[in-house]
Parts: structure tokens; C-alpha cells; sequence
């Protein structure tokens, strides 16, 4: 299996695993405290570890790259007409942070003219630090990530997320027809499944309800494994998606022909 060799890194990848490495002391160091918690006013929670995280790394990126745009999940977007933006969730699944559930990540990714074009993913306390950038592969802990091959949808793996809107409209029923066909259905939900998707150990993502601080990362990972990464009407990632299909080049098409045209 290939090794990641570090002397291939930009310099914005290399910025962006520190920023992610400071992140991870500070989420690390908060796991385990009765942190106050704030609602904010779309009713998702914030902690000092959102705060401080986010701060860790914006300190990094921006003192690299001072003339970059900063798209943060608590301190919003600056510099809107720059060519390069960062795009930062300092902790992905804050509510399962909260109950001391160790899927919750950091996602870091960089944006250049409105294409992805590195991203970073760290599992904090699942030991997973994944990374990729445009023409250089994906990487899980210095390894290699490739997809699957299996075509056959009755012998995939299926993974799913959020599903509200999806639920909520005649797409459901087209996701039954997904799940009736699968081998196994899981919901390893947040970052998780899409490393396991890179890694070639599932075959498919679907979630309707997303946020792009949320996906932009695992978007180009998934992608630099060799996997097709749409929103479920088969469109490229970009700052207003809300919904993902993520799966091998051999389902993708498949399950999109099922799913396409039911939610934004």
C-alpha cells in the first residue's frame, strides 16, 4: 500500500494539517468537560470548543494566507470575492460531542473559483485523519484510499445520514427500492462514512439534509479515492448544496437515476 510522502504537501495542505492538528488539542482536551452550551438561531449548539477551535485554525490558515477568505461554521464569511476561500466546520457533530460520542470531526477544505480543491478530515477521537488535494490522491493516516469496485447493488454496503427532506418527499420510496436491493444498510452517519466510503469499505453515502462546511472536505477525499461525490440531483458540491450522493463510479449512476429530481 502507498505511503503519503510529505515532501508532496502545498504548502496549503501542510497549512491546513496543522490548523487541524491544533484543533484536535483543544477537542481533545474539552472531550470529557461539562461545557455550557449556547443555542444559536438556527437551534444548533455551540461550545467553547466550536469557538476555540475555530479560532485555532482560522489563526493558522489566516496567518498563512492573509488574503484567503474564511468560511467559518460560528464566524461566518469574510473576504466574499476572494479567489481562495477556506471553507472550516471546527466540529462536525457538536451534539454528539456534547454526549461524549466520538463521531464528531474537524473539516477543514479550500476552495479556489468555486472548485474544491484540498480537504482535510480529522476524527479526533477515532484516531481517522484523512486528507486530499486536487491530483494528489486521498490519504487516511498516511495510507492510500481507493473505492470499491462492486457494482452489483445487491452486493453493496449502503450508508445514510440526514433524511428528513428526503423523507419527506416520493423519494423515500425510491430509497426503499435502494435499501431492499443492498446487502447491508448502515448509518454510520457524519465523517465517518465517508472515510469508509474512500477506503473502499462501503459503496454508497446518501444524505438530504447537509451543510457544504459540513461535506466540502470528505467531497474532494471521496473524489481523490476515485469516487463520484454529487448532491442527489447528480450537481457538483458547492456552497449552496443540501443534499449528497457519494458513492463508487459503478452505483453512482445507478442510484442516481432513483434518487435524482426529489429534494434541492
Amino acid at each position: 500500500m502507498a505511503s503519503f510522502n510529505q515532501e508532496s504537501a502545498s504548502e496549503f495542505l501542510r497549512a491546513a494539517l496543522a490548523a487541524a492538528g491544533k484543533a484536535a488539542a483543544i477537542s481533545r482536551d474539552l472531550y470529557s468537560s461539562n461545557l455550557v452550551v449556547t443555542t444559536k438561531a438556527d437551534m444548533t449548539p455551540v461550545t467553547r470548543a466550536d469557538v476555540e477551535c475555530e479560532e485555532a485554525i482560522r489563526k493558522v490558515i489566516l496567518g498563512e494566507f492573509p488574503q484567503h477568505g474564511f468560511f467559518g461554521e460560528e464566524t461566518g464569511r469574510t473576504k466574499a470575492d476572494a479567489e481562495f476561500l477556506w471553507l472550516v466546520d471546527p466540529i462536525d457533530g457538536t451534539k454528539n460531542f456534547l454526549r461524549q460520542n466520538p463521531f464528531f470531526s474537524t473539516q477543514i477544505a479550500l476552495m479556489h473559483d468555486d472548485e474544491i480543491i484540498l480537504g482535510v478530515s480529522s476524527g479526533t477521537m477515532m484516531g481517522e485523519l484523512a486528507w486530499a488535494e486536487k491530483g494528489q490522491g486521498a490519504w487516511l493516516n498516511g495510507e492510500r484510499l481507493t473505492v470499491s469496485d462492486i457494482g452489483d447493488p445487491g452486493l453493496a454496503t449502503v450508508s445514510t445520514g440526514n433524511l428528513k427532506s428526503l423523507a419527506a418527499s416520493d423519494g423515500w420510496a425510491q430509497l426503499g427500492n435502494i435499501v431492499a436491493q443492498a446487502d447491508r444498510i448502515r448509518g454510520y452517519g457524519d465523517f465517518y462514512h465517508y472515510h469508509l466510503l474512500a477506503a473502499g469499505k462501503i459503496e454508497a453515502v446518501i444524505e438530504s439534509d447537509v451543510n457544504i462546511l459540513d461535506i466540502a472536505a470528505l467531497a474532494i477525499i471521496v473524489s481523490e479515492a476515485g469516487g463520484v461525490f454529487t448532491d442527489l440531483n447528480g450537481d457538483k458540491p458547492g456552497l449552496e448544496t443540501r443534499s449528497v450522493l457519494a458513492a463508487n463510479p459503478s452505483l453512482h449512476s445507478r442510484y442516481l437515476g432513483k434518487l435524482k429530481g426529489y429534494v434541492a
